[in-house]
């Protein structure tokens, strides 16, 4: 098993880029939740997760998004999610979260998609 990492990278226009490896579980979702609340506490409303390398998601993991998803829409911000592992994305597709949250194939993808905004 390979640890949980997070890297958070700043972008223009309040975009952060949140690049996530390893296994994503209830004991690693704090880390997860600290990395986030620190982007949008530091202006970053715009937010593109990475999922190239995360090889496993549990419900925790999912249910960090949801904590902050109203927070960072009410900002006038969302949460994009890219590069998601089939196995990764079958979990997402499961528990419904296609429709409360815009899935792009690349990491090119939403930072095009709020550029435009």
């Amino acid at each position: 098993m390979n640890p949980f990492s997070v890297n958070v990278q700043r972008g223009p226009n309040e975009t952060c880029v949140i690049d996530l490896g390893g296994y994503l579980d209830a004991h690693t979702a704090t880390e997860l939740e600290s990395a986030i609340a620190a982007a949008i506490d530091g202006g970053c409303a715009r937010l593109i997760v990475n999922f190239a390398d995360l090889e496993y998601i549990s419900s925790a993991g999912l249910g960090v998004f949801m904590v902050f998803i109203e927070r960072v829409r009410s900002a006038g911000g969302d949460i994009k999610m890219a590069a998601m592992q089939p196995k990764v994305y079958t979990v997402f597709d499961l528990l419904g979260f296609p429709v409360l949250f815009n899935i792009h194939a690349t990491v090119d993808e939403p930072i095009g998609a709020f550029a435009t905004a």
